[in-house]
């Protein structure tokens, strides 16, 4: 062992419905070298998954679906566990267990319930925490202007305010970019950080960053015009998204083995997005956050790091290929990758392979609680 996001075209339910192979492919490999350069995520295929939820009202859940052969899984409760207040706003969490914390961040779209394999498996050893970020899940849909620190500082307050002790933060997609920054944020309350398939890009040197100043004419027509075809477009987008089959069909092209694809997950992704307030989050975040993300880089954070870091990679993702954790391994040597068979969710698809590796390398942490493991 040893390192998304987007406008929306027509073209994105394409791209992203084009089939992917459903079998199993085996458990995990585990390399010590980078392999090539990086591959950036398809800003679209992001997009398209953030369709899938940004909006806690929930309603009543008659969920069939059968847990994995021999797995235990978080019970799922269509009122949430336990809320936070932070800032005014509401912010749901799940905590179980005792011993180390760990604190886990879901994707874009996602909840706490996301990671309903790995609560209670960890839970054995550890004081796991699984936090929903403000504008997801069964946290508050606040209408608010969204920027990826709001989501670090609320992280950080988290740390601060409800775990208390250092802990170790772990992120799938946009939680594994949060949980970076938060780490940065606060390193006297991280002692590791755990990356699966994490959003975020490394920053284009080339690039040059020029600004020109509106016009008259772009200020006062088409900027107004703009919004308004964008509200029309995500709109719709949003209300198409959020149908059952339309989640079942988008999460089937992430996962590599879509067993896991069942009625929990869905509804999980489909109750937050009846929140009267979710499509306006939905089209904040589109316009707003994501279409604005070269402010902040991997790089920027990385540089910045001090604790050990584990990378937790599906490797078929079709979106966040390998390369990037090998890019992410150059650049920040205190790395650990495990590659793994996997799509962009690997704790939801193979939770036995990521709750095995996760747990290896946390025996290997020095810490002050010395992360026990039974």
């Amino acid at each position: 062992m040893s390192s998304s996001s987007c406008a929306v075209s027509p073209s994105v339910r394409t791209e992203l419905l084009n089939p992917i192979s459903s079998r199993f492919l085996a458990p995990s490999r585990i390399y010590h070298q980078p392999r090539s350069k990086c591959e950036m995520i398809n800003r679209r295929g992001f997009a398209l998954k953030g369709i899938m939820a940004s909006g806690a009202s929930v309603m009543g859940s008659s969920l069939t679906s059968q847990p994995v052969q021999g797995a235990e899984r978080l019970p799922f409760k269509p009122d949430g566990y336990n809320f936070w207040t932070w800032r005014g706003r509401k912010i749901h969490y799940v905590v179980q267990g005792e011993g180390t914390p760990i604190v886990l961040i879901h994707g874009f779209g996602a909840s706490a319930f996301h990671w309903r394999y790995n609560i209670p498996e960890l839970a054995k050893n550890y004081k796991v925490y699984a936090v929903d970020l403000l504008g997801f899940g069964w946290s508050e849909k606040a209408i608010i202007e969204y920027d990826a620190m709001i989501w670090r500082d609320q992280v950080v307050d988290f740390l601060k305010e409800i775990v208390k002790e250092p802990a170790v933060l772990v992120g799938n997609s946009l939680g594994g970019f949060t949980a970076l920054a938060a780490a940065v944020g606060l390193p006297e309350l991280v002692v590791g950080l755990v990356l699966l398939n994490n959003a975020g890009q490394f920053g284009d040197t080339k690039a040059k960053t020029t600004k020109s100043e509106e016009t008259f004419l772009q200020k006062s027509i088409l900027k107004p015009l703009k919004e308004i075809f964008q509200r029309v477009v995500l709109g719709v987008l949003f209300w198409q998204a959020k149908q059952p089959a339309r989640i079942e069909s988008v999460l089937k092209n992430v996962y590599i083995n879509t067993s896991n694809v069942d009625d929990y997950l869905v509804e999980s992704i489909k109750m937050p997005a009846n929140d009267p307030n979710a499509g306006e989050v939905y089209y904040r975040l589109m316009t707003r956050f994501m279409l604005n993300q070269t402010e902040y880089t991997l790089e920027s954070f990385l540089s910045k790091l001090t604790c050990p870091l584990l990378l937790l990679w599906g490797d078929l993702d079709p979106w966040v290929g390998p390369a990037k954790a090998n890019r992410i391994k150059e650049f920040y040597r205190n790395t650990t990758v495990v590659n793994l068979q996997a799509g962009h969710c690997p704790h939801d698809e193979v939770p036995e392979l990521v709750n095995k590796a996760l747990v290896e390398w946390l025996s290997t942490l020095p810490t002050k609680a010395s992360l026990q493991t039974a």
